[in-house]
């Protein structure tokens, strides 16, 4: 998917224009509760515009790209490597090539078929092979031998994704400015 208007990224940056809170929330650094407020708000009408699994991956990534930039956390978005669309890369492709253990690939999935999506981490370890350093997003609770996140208006552990790659970028060595103390 490109950049073109999208109306549920639309409505999710309306939503954050709007919101008299986010903005309090973002300069707290409290990314756990922005997401958990937005989906609160948001989930349900989103649902509404499109097929669950591409509108949720469509929300997941939105919110995402917002929040790696508000929390200066070094990344590439929709990143094309040797013809593999890579969703996100932490911090960089240039580090991928150098030390893979320094380098986190997140993968949003728009499906709940455990067969496309495993097949889609088959793809992403033939990039990436620190096995632990391919991360999913999912709209729901898929077993996978994948560290994952879902994004969903009960379980969603998605609202702790911003922590644990600051943790992940601390740990590495890749956030030289240790913006997140955790």
């Amino acid at each position: 998917m490109d950049e073109e208007s999208n109306p549920i990224k639309d409505y999710l940056f309306e939503y954050i224009e709007n919101s008299k809170i986010i903005p309090k929330l973002i300069s707290e650094k409290k990314f756990d509760m922005i997401i958990e407020n937005i989906t609160k708000n948001c989930y349900d009408k989103i649902l509404t515009m499109g097929e669950k699994d591409e509108s949720v991956g469509v929300l997941a990534t939105g919110l995402l790209h917002y929040l790696l930039t508000n929390s200066l956390i070094t990344s590439q978005r929709k990143v094309d490597y040797n013809g593999n669309e890579l969703d996100i890369v932490i911090p960089d492709i240039k580090t991928l090539e150098k030390d893979h253990k320094k380098t986190l690939l997140i993968c949003i999935t728009k499906s709940s078929d455990i067969v496309i999506i495993k097949e889609k981490i088959a793809q992403l370890e033939k990039i990436q092979p620190e096995k632990e350093n391919i991360w999913l997003v999912l709209s729901e609770n898929i077993q996978t031998n994948k560290k994952t996140f879902v994004l969903s208006k009960d379980n969603n552990s998605f609202s702790r994704i911003i922590f644990e790659i600051a943790q992940f970028s601390n740990v590495g060595g890749a956030n030289k400015f240790k913006i997140l103390r955790i």
